[in-house]
This record gives C-alpha cells, structure tokens and sequence, in this order.
C-alpha cells in the first residue's frame, strides 16, 4: 500500500478475560441447580422430557455418552498435562497448572452428570436427569470458586 490508500481498520481479537468465563460458569452452575430444584414444582415436565418418543431418547442417550466419553478423555489429558509439568526446583504446583487441574476435574464431573442424564433417557426416568443437573450445578459452581481463588493475583511482596 505504498500508493498511499488507505488501510482497513485492524481486526481486533476477541479477548475474553478468564475472570468473566469463570463467572459465566458460575452463572450457568446456580442456573442448573435453579432448574434442578424446578423439578419438584414442575415434575410432569421433567418427565416430558424423560421419556420423548423411543427413538428420540435413544438419540439423546447416545450424544450424551458421546459427550461424556470426550469430557472425560479431556479430562484425563489436562489433568496428566498438569502433573508432568516440570515444576522446576520447586516441588509446589504452580498457580497455572492448579487451575489446569481444575478445569480438569471438572470435566471429570461433567463426564459424570452426562452419563446420569443417558441413564435418564434410556430408563426414561426423570430422577437421574435430576441427579445430573445436580451434579453438573454442583460441580460448575465449586470449580469455578476454586478457580477464582485460584486464579486470583496476590499483591507483590
């Protein structure tokens, strides 16, 4: 553009802090635990959503132990990559690799609330899609907290 015309604008990236995704996290974890405690003012549409026509349920089950089983091979990976970090001559684990660590076992717990929510479809059973808000709202809101501390700057000394 040595002809002097004009540049276009830079794009500029979308840098989401990570501050703000473990509060949206924390939103969506008490959102679930809304829902879960919903049930018992609602159930008839907590069992509507148990037990859809056969085929239909047997689809939800399969993509939710599709998800599980990728949630927990993530899972598995970030928490190993945690670990094998070389922590140098320090034996403590760094505030990056807790958070690493973290998010790892929340995805374990993940893994968990969305094989609880198959077990719902395929018995057709509303109670272990329940369950598996409850764990999913649980763990959200606990990992997230723990991220917070976690991740959260100390004061040079």
């Amino acid at each position: 553009m040595a002809d002097g015309a004009p540049r276009p604008p830079a794009r500029r990236s979308l840098r989401v802090d990570a501050r703000l995704t473990v509060g949206l996290a924390l939103i969506a974890g008490f959102a679930a635990l809304g829902i879960a405690m919903a049930s018992g003012v609602v159930p008839w549409l907590f069992v509507q959503v148990a037990t859809p026509l056969p085929i239909f349920r047997a689809f939800l089950a399969g993509v939710a132990i599709v998800i599980g089983g990728r949630l927990l091979v993530s899972a598995t990976r970030r928490i190993d990559a945690s670990m094998r970090r070389d922590t140098g001559l320090s034996s403590r684990i760094s505030d990056a690799d807790l958070g690493v660590m973290v998010r790892g076992v929340r995805l374990v717990f993940l893994a968990a609330a969305s094989f609880t929510a198959a077990a719902g479809w395929l018995l057709a059973e509303p109670l272990p899609l329940v369950i598996a808000l409850v764990i999913a709202g649980v763990d959200v809101v606990e990992t997230s907290f723990l991220l917070l501390v976690a991740t959260a700057r100390r004061p040079p000394d």
